[in-house]
């Protein structure tokens, strides 16, 4: 069986009235699984939350001892885009957890699979776009650290572009960056990925899914990674609240099928996190989450 991560933290943050961040999502996505044909309670791990501490080893010390105590500047918060709360530390603690413990299971079981990550947008010394901390910076120097893994691939087809993951990563050898992203979308100004793949603002389903497949091969002939950290953002749909392509739920579908055959065809264990989706109708959105799970399922059960 194909291993869930997931903590009850991640839905319990409290947030202003009419707050575009979807923080019920995880607990919903959660229960549609244990609903769904494709999940078993004894799929899920629960992480442990990770000591502040280790993310010295990817961001500022005084960053994170600042964010952690409720004493990072106000101008920083609303550039993350939350009010602080103890509640929002124990989530990001958590979400961060787990992330690396969806690598560590990914390495195990050949895929892996996290319902939170993929916070891309958080640099060394500060956060942006609702991310506090890099996870998939954080997974992958964590399980080169305990595995000796040579190459991490993180391929992040969130609509926005991981300029966070961009900058920390060059900071760190053995991880290879590649942002596939819609041009004219958040943030404005750009970092440099090692690969960086713009897309035009409704690029429908076939040249995306054409695009997405034909990179992520390139990128594996060419660097044989160890492990391959997926963001399966889903905020490329086209009733996305914040994102600007043109791709429905069946693309989200086949978009995810094609990046785990690829994985399994080579060998290659892959972690997924379900990254951005921005929506109010709850339903639907966790619909848009639930195409990850049914296509790791289609491909490695």
């Amino acid at each position: 069986m194909i291993p869930y991560v997931y903590h009850a933290s991640y839905s319990e943050l409290a947030l202003p009235p009419n707050h575009r961040f979807p923080t019920t999502k995880y607990q919903d996505l959660y229960e549609y699984l244990l609903e769904s044909k494709f999940a078993k309670a004894e799929q899920f791990h629960f992480p442990d939350p990770i000591c502040s501490e280790e993310l010295f080893a990817i961001h500022d010390p005084n960053y994170v001892k600042e964010l952690i105590n409720g004493t990072l500047d106000s101008k920083m918060m609303r550039h993350i885009g939350f009010p602080w709360s103890k509640g929002l530390i124990r989530r990001t603690l958590h979400s961060i957890a787990g992330t690396r413990l969806t690598a560590s299971l990914a390495l195990e079981h050949g895929c892996a699979l996290h319902l939170s990550g993929g916070y891309h947008h958080s640099h060394y010394d500060f956060g942006s776009g609702f991310c506090l901390f890099n996870d998939l910076i954080f997974a992958a120097t964590e399980m080169q650290k305990k595995y000796g893994l040579a190459t991490v691939l993180i391929f992040d087809c969130d609509v926005h572009q991981g300029d966070g993951t961009a900058s920390l990563g060059q900071n760190h050898e053995g991880i290879v960056t590649c942002s596939l992203h819609c041009g004219k979308n958040f943030p404005a100004r750009k970092m440099h990925s090692d690969y960086d793949i713009e897309l035009e603002k409704e690029t429908p389903n076939l040249p995306y899914l054409e695009t997405v497949s034909q990179t992520f091969e390139y990128l594996i002939r060419l660097h044989q990674p160890d492990l391959i950290i997926y963001d399966a953002g889903v905020d490329v749909h086209k009733d996305d609240d914040l994102g600007y392509l043109n791709i429905c739920d069946d693309g989200i579908y086949q978009r995810d099928t094609n990046i785990f055959s690829i994985a399994k065809h080579n060998d290659i264990p892959v972690a997924a996190v379900i990254g951005g989706g921005y929506s109010r109708n709850r339903p639907e959105l966790v619909n848009r989450h639930y195409q990850l799970f049914k296509a790791a399922n289609h491909v490695f059960s």
